[in-house]
């Protein structure tokens, strides 16, 4: 049978039509983002009167953003004392909003950025909202299982047992009566999140156009980072896949307990985990326990974390008190794998070499240990790093561990890395996060708690495992393959250069240094130049005009032209004069 080719319907729209309903989908886009914009534009002035109440008067004055205030009240703005500054963008961030108060606890990681004061009260940020209603739960769940409420759980209870900017948790039993925890997602979390970010976006286009101060930060990168964090969170297979992660690691483990996540019941916008019957660090009575009790819970806590750092190779990245669970049987149990932290084998080896320089006391080694690790400094302060590095060392070196306060001794690290603008890979910045935070968990349940006395036994023993035999006939095959494929990667490489040099493509780059200021010395004498060069001209001109010129208007016996070039030219020459006597360079 011989195939015949259909063709395609005639358009029912006619050419005029279809562009005209083109041209009226383009209008609309623009009208949209015009309105998107101007939305924008309300929200930031919303932010900066919030600043003000704030206490932030003083930097909306100083950096004259004064515009983004209603016209009322820019003249009302009175500067402020900067003290308490912490204090007052951790309120601030907390009136905002759920997105910004994340963004804070963003900020909180980035001692590179951030003063340690601020980082401080940043870390008390708490991602804690009015919980959405249960008509919403119910449509929510229904639409990810596409089962009703009744049919996928026999009890569901309608009042949140906790709820965040983008979920909140119920309590639940599955049909086969198992107890779960159900998060959901909140509706609308992701454009909301969008439209906060577009808004975080445009801050940072007027910080960097607008606030000197802030140049030494790449706003946008900074909002990249979140955006890229908070997305993350958005898909809760994710948070899923981490659990499950963090179950096998801790796989009959007797004192710590991992959710199962029961994947049936769980989509991109509810995750159903394993109900841990226990109390919140946060709401321990420390009252109602012994202080060996306590002391026990509190190590028990850093061993497991030191064990997920110095072990596994992935942690937890949020330990705050309503994160972990005190169990019946001496256990503790954890929550929330949205937040986790990831480290290679090469990760663990540069933080046992950055240890055991530290424990031997090889302070001068430590800048380049922490090269190794990723942290970058301008060269032309290594000795002034390596210095004040040895001064924070033996503060403390020698000290008992009961009088060594962890907390004192990461504020003083951020001061430094602030201090020497040190560039901290992301994964370093969680980890000092946790632990961070680990610390002042622990030390509220038993004052005495020090978490690097649980960290040395875990770094001893990595050393001990790392230098048998086995492991190190494993690093050297690692060492060698790498070594191989660099061997057999050059004749290759260097076979591109030498095309590229035949094809005159090489381009050589050079960084220069002191010459901004000569280019904005050469600049300002250029166009003083041009001006003299336009004055000369114009006094020749007018004297040409004045002795040619035989009619037309005359003042004081001038031809009116060139007694308006002589007019200006010497207005310009004045202007000139002053310009050169000002600048002290006559």
């Amino acid at each position: 049978m011989k195939k015949t080719s259909r063709r395609p319907p005639p358009d029912p729209l006619p050419d005029r039509e279809r562009r005209g309903r083109a041209f009226d989908a383009l209008v609309q886009n623009g009208a949209v983002a015009t309105r998107t914009k101007q939305r924008n534009l309300g929200r930031l002035s919303e932010i900066a009167q919030v600043a003000v109440r704030h206490g932030f008067g003083y930097f909306i004055e100083k950096h004259k953003l004064t515009d983004l205030l209603p016209f009322g009240q820019r003249g009302q703005v009175v500067p402020s004392a900067a003290n308490q500054r912490g204090v007052h963008l951790r309120e601030m961030l907390d009136e905002l909003g759920p997105t910004f108060v994340k963004f804070g606890q963003v900020l909180s990681t980035r001692p590179d950025i951030v003063p340690p004061d601020i980082i401080a009260e940043l870390r008390a940020l708490q991602d804690d909202v009015r919980p959405f209603p249960f008509e919403q739960v119910e449509q929510v769940v229904e639409t990810e299982l596409g089962l009703s409420l009744e049919r996928a759980f026999s009890s569901f209870d309608r009042t949140p047992i906790a709820a965040a900017s983008i979920g909140q948790v119920h309590r639940a039993t599955l049909p086969n009566g198992k107890r779960v925890a159900v998060k959901v997602q909140r509706p609308g979390a992701p454009r909301q999140i969008e439209a906060d970010l577009a808004l975080l976006y445009q801050a940072a286009r007027i910080a960097k156009e607008r606030i000197r101060a802030l140049d030494f930060i790449d706003a946008r990168a900074l909002v990249d980072e979140f955006g890229r964090s908070i997305r993350s969170e958005l898909d809760y297979r994710s948070e899923g896949r981490n659990a499950d992660r963090f179950r096998r690691h801790w796989a009959g483990d007797p004192h710590v307990e991992i959710p199962h996540v029961y994947w049936s019941y769980t989509r991109a916008r509810v995750l159903t985990l394993e109900f841990l019957e226990g109390t919140q660090v946060a709401d321990v009575d420390t009252q109602s326990y012994t202080l060996e009790e306590r002391r026990r819970l509190a190590y028990r806590m850093a061993e497991t974390w030191m064990t997920m750092i110095f072990r596994h190779g992935f942690f937890h990245g949020d330990p705050h008190p309503a994160n972990i669970l005190v169990l019946p049987g001496d256990r503790i149990g954890l929550v929330d794998f949205g937040q986790v932290g990831k480290l290679s084998d090469d990760d663990i080896s540069k933080l046992t070499r950055l240890f055991i320089e530290a424990a031997s006391e090889n302070v001068d080694n430590l800048p380049r240990r922490l090269a190794d690790l990723g942290v970058t400094y301008p060269k032309e302060k290594e000795e002034e790093f390596r210095t004040r590095l040895r001064e924070l060392y033996y503060k403390y070196y020698g000290a008992t561990l009961a009088e060594i306060d962890p907390v004192q001794v990461i504020r003083e690290a951020f001061q430094l890395i602030y201090a020497m603008n040190l560039q901290l890979p992301t994964r370093f910045v969680l980890l000092d996060k946790a632990i961070a935070t680990l610390g002042s968990v622990g030390i509220e349940l038993y004052e005495d708690f020090n978490v690097f006395e649980v960290a040395k036994p875990y770094a001893r023993s990595l050393v001990r495992d790392r230098l048998t035999p086995r492991s190190l006939a494993r690093e050297g095959r690692r060492e060698l393959a790498k070594l191989a494929f660099v061997a057999s990667e050059f004749p290759h490489q260097l076979h591109d250069v030498m095309e590229e040099l035949r094809d005159g493509q090489i381009e050589v780059g050079f960084v220069h240094k002191g010459l901004d200021a000569f280019m904005v010395r050469l600049d300002a004498a250029l166009n003083r130049l041009v001006i003299a060069l336009v004055v000369v001209g114009g006094l020749i001109g007018s004297s040409l005009i004045g002795i040619f010129a035989e009619q037309g208007p005359q003042i004081l016996g001038v031809n009116i032209l060139s007694f308006i070039g002589f007019l200006l030219s010497g207005l310009l020459g004045v202007w000139l004069l002053l310009g050169v006597v000002r600048s002290g360079r006559l």
